[in-house]
Formats: structure tokens, sequence, C-alpha cells
């Protein structure tokens, strides 16, 4: 009997310590104006009218009326339901299905979901996971904080990592964008939203960007983007990856950069750009190039270790810099420069240190050398102090021009004439017209000539003020003869397309074979060398059918 009792005074002591916690699984009814009993499917059940308080642990659930299943733990609620979980959660409804035993809540009507001050999601379907903090939406909802506002078809809220995941038909609303997705993600708390489907943002300025993946702080206002677009009426952006600082307006972006000028016509390629907003400047640097397209549907190809951007109010003020090594390339003209600026207020386009110009079979040399482009077509090109122009013949001779300054007038794609100014000087190779024998070399000495020509090939040339002639019969001619003062063919530096689109200047010099060059039979000084067309070049797309697309989408 002893050995009972003690089993039975275990038994109860087992059940009092085991009774608050069987407690807090059951959903306790703590105020009502009114009860009665009813039975619903079989299934008895409490009618509870006016005030009626249920709680469950920290879960309180409020409303007007409420059916209340003692014997399944669930609870049906009606007419201003309002759940508040501790001190963070609080949802409004119209109406309440809450399972206690699993801890679910399925709110219809009107909710409201408030997580303390940091965010208010409004919805007329919302599913509430007690276990794991989690609220999902579908039909339709919103989420609003101090900052944004989302909206889509389905949602998804963590409490505890306070994370919201939006799918289908996705729209944000800022005083500073839209944004428009199928999926999004955001984090209530450090504000900031993630990009996990193919976003479109629209800025105040009506700017349009499209992004991959990535993330916006809308704190901060900074951005780590992965591959995007960027566009309005007249410019277009395309890179792998965004850093954007809205508040210092500072914008870094990071492989395969292409910007595109709508209105000018112009495509600039880089593997990297740092662009200073406040101050109007962009520069482009690592394998960076142009593409500017002409009026005869020519493009011209352009290269330089950085270029720089300058925009301003001021339209005299806005230019394109490129400096160090640079190299052009268009079919009908090529060059290089160590540095070169384009001011678009007068389409100039200017060419700084050791300039040197090729047009068909023509070499044009100078200390400084500007062009004049006139309806996206090179017009004129002037060269300022010890001008020289060099051209080739049938036979290979090189007739020279020189003087103080020169103009090169240009018709079409072809050069039309040269206008000497000052200390001209002409050494041309005489051919005769049927056989293109040599019949003998002209040299001549005159303040100022203008020169014709046709198809590259010189057919005129006119001397003026007190010229000074000598004609040498070819068995006369000597080597020394053969060249004016200052003299250098360096016909092996003119660039290719593979040169000015493909690798960098550096990586060319890596690869270049050198081979000696020769000017009528002797050899170059050391370190000039030809450079030979190298392997792997890639072209990309045609910048002109980029620009026909870019066009196309506004």
């Amino acid at each position: 009997m002893k050995r009972l009792s003690d089993i039975v005074f275990l038994i109860l002591i087992s059940l009092l310590l085991s009774a608050p916690v069987m407690a807090q699984k059951k959903v306790k009814l703590k105020q009502a104006n009114s009860l009665s009993g009813g039975i619903k499917e079989g299934v008895r059940f409490d009618r509870l009218i006016g005030n009626v308080i249920l709680t469950q642990n920290k879960t309180t659930i409020y409303c007007d009326s409420a059916h209340f299943y003692k014997s399944t733990n669930q609870v049906e609620a009606f007419g201003r339901v309002r759940i508040t979980e501790g001190d963070s959660i609080t949802i409004t409804a119209n109406k309440l299905e809450y399972d206690g035993n699993l801890k679910r809540a399925k709110l219809r009507n009107n909710v409201v979901f408030t997580r303390l001050e940091r965010a208010t999601l409004f919805t007329d379907y919302l599913d509430f996971d007690r276990p794991n903090n989690t609220a999902l939406y579908f039909n339709g909802g919103r989420l609003v904080d101090t900052i944004n506002v989302l909206t889509s078809r389905k949602g998804y809220y963590n409490v505890n990592t306070n994370l919201a995941s939006f799918k289908k038909d996705v729209d944000v609303k800022n005083p500073d964008y839209t944004m428009a997705a199928d999926s999004l993600q955001y984090n209530s708390r450090s504000k900031i939203i993630y990009f996990v489907s193919k976003t479109t943002l629209i800025d105040k300025d009506s700017n349009v960007f499209v992004y991959e993946s990535g993330q916006y702080d809308s704190k901060t206002r900074k951005s780590d983007l992965s591959r995007g677009v960027a566009e309005n009426e007249g410019y277009k952006l395309e890179s792998d990856d965004y850093s954007l600082d809205d508040i210092r307006k500072i914008y870094r972006l990071r492989g395969n950069v292409v910007m595109t000028s709508k209105l000018e016509k112009l495509i600039i390629y880089g593997q990297a750009s740092d662009a200073y907003k406040t101050k109007g400047i962009t520069k482009i640097y690592d394998r960076a190039y142009v593409a500017k397209i002409t009026d005869d549907e020519d493009t011209l190809f352009m290269r330089a270790d950085t270029l720089v951007s300058i925009d301003d109010k001021d339209p005299k003020k806005k230019r394109i810099l490129a400096y160090h090594n640079v190299r052009i390339f268009k079919s009908d003209l090529q060059g290089i420069a160590d540095s070169l600026e384009y001011r678009s207020a007068d389409s100039t386009i200017f060419f700084y240190k050791n300039p040197v110009l090729w047009t068909q079979g023509n070499q044009m040399t100078a200390d400084s050398i500007s062009m004049l482009i006139l309806n996206n077509t090179i017009n004129k090109i002037f060269m300022d102090s010890k001008a020289f122009v060099i051209s080739t013949d049938t036979l290979k001779n090189f007739n020279q021009i020189k003087g103080r300054k020169m103009v090169a007038e240009f018709a079409g794609k072809g050069l039309k004439r040269v206008v000497v100014t000052g200390n001209g000087e002409s050494l041309y190779f005489a051919l005769e017209d049927k056989t293109n024998l040599l019949m003998g070399m002209n040299k001549i000495l005159c303040s100022n000539m203008v020169i014709r020509f046709k198809e590259g090939r010189v057919t005129n040339l006119s001397f003026y003020v007190k010229p000074e002639a000598n004609f040498i019969p070819p068995h006369e001619i000597k080597l020394d003869d053969k060249e004016l003062s200052g003299f250098e063919w360096v016909i092996q530096d003119r660039p290719t397309k593979e040169d000015v689109v493909s690798a960098s200047v550096s990586e060319r010099k890596l690869k270049a074979k050198p081979v000696r060059a020769t000017v009528n039979g002797r050899r170059r000084p050391d370190g000039d060398a030809v450079r030979r067309d190298l392997p792997g070049a890639d072209l990309r797309v045609d910048p002109r059918e980029q620009l026909r697309t870019a066009s196309s989408r506004r």
C-alpha cells in the first residue's frame, strides 16, 4: 500500500509540474460580454460576443465576436479583429481563423500587419506562422515604411530577419524613383532593396535603368549592381557591375562598359569608368575606345589609354579628351598622337604631340594638327608649324610638300587639295601618262602653294610668290635629292581597325614582331618597327547597329 501511494504521489507531482506546459498549448478565453454554445459539423463551440479577448502565450486575440472550439483548440474571429504578438507585432483584419495547435493565423479582408515602426503591410489575404515568425500574403499586398512603398501580387515577410520577398508584378515607389520587377527583396530594417530578377527603375529625371541583380541601400542611396542598362532620350549606358553613390554623385562601372550618345552618334567602350556627376566629368579606361558614326555610314574609331568626357550646361565647354597612345581609324583616315581633344560645339578634333595622319596614299605631320568635322564628315585638316605631306606614286616614289602651315581640304572621302602658307617646298616625281615611266623630278621652293588631288594622287600644283623650280632628269637624281629636310615616312605606324578596336597599345607592343623598315633602301633608326596584325581581334558588334538598336528603344 505504501509503494502504491508513493507511485500516486509521483504521478500527481508530475501532472502538477507539466500543467503549465500543457496550458501553454491551449487557447484561453480571457473576456467576453456573452457566451453561448453551438454545434458546427458535429463539433461543439462557444459563441463569444462583445469585447472578446483570447490568449495563448504572448499572443492575444481581440475581436467583436468569435467561435471558440476548445476541443480542437481553434478560433474563428469576426469584426475588428486584432492580434498582438508581444510588443512588436500588431495585425488587424475583418476575419480570422486561428489554429492553436499549429499556432497559425489566417487573416482576411482589410488586413494590416505592423512590425513596430519599421514597416506596415496591407493586404486582404495574410497567413501568419507564429513559430517561424513569417507572414505570407497573396492576391495582392502593399508594404509601406518611411522611405518606400512596395506592392506585389504575392509576398513573404520574415519577422526575425526583417526580410520581405515580393513576387509577381512588383512595384516600388520612392520620392526619387519607381521600380518594376517580377521578383524583389527588401529589408525593412536596413532599408536595402535586393534585385533578384530583371528590375526596371525610372528616376525623377525620367532616366530608365534596367538591372539584372545587386542591391540598393535606400538610406545611404548607394548601389552595388550586376549587369545593367541605363537609358534616356539622349544616352544609353551598359556595364557588368555598378557601384553608385547617389549622395556624393560618384558612379563607378566595371566590365564591358558601353556608353552611347544617340544624338551625337557616338559610342564609348571600356572596361572601367568613373563618373563624377557634380563636376560633369566621366573617365573611361582599360581598353577604352570610341566609335563615331559619320553621315556617310562610315565609323571613326579612336583608342587611348584614358578617355575623359566633360559635360557642361555651356555647349562650348563640352568635350572629350583622350590622352596617351591615341590611335584612330576610319576607312579613309588613320592617325596617331600622344593626346587628343574633341570639342563638340565646333566639331573640331585637336591632335597633340607628334601627330601623324594618313588619308588614302598620303601622310600628314606637323607640330599640331586639328580636324574639322562638318555634317559628321571630315571637312578640313589644319597643320601648324613644320607641316609635311608625303604621298606615293605608282612607282613608290615619295612626293613631298612642306611649309609653315597647311590646310588639307576634303571632298567626300578623298583629299581634294592642300593649301600651303609660308616657306613652301615641294618635291614631285613626274611620270609619263601612258607608259608610267619616270620623266624626272620637280623640286620647287615657294612661299605659298596649292596642290590638287584626285583619287589620292597629285593632279595639279600651283605656286605663288617668286617660285624657284628645278627639274632633275632621272639619270641625275641622287639619293639625297629624293627627300626634303625633315622627311620621315612612318607607314609602319599606320593603325588598322584591329589595332584600335581590339588589343590595347601596351598589349600590341608586347605581341608585335619587330621588322626593320627601309626608306629608299636605307634602314630606319633602331626602335622603329612594323606592327603585324594580331590574332584574336575582338571587333564586337557593329557600332552602327548598336546605335540603331539604342535609338529604337526610346
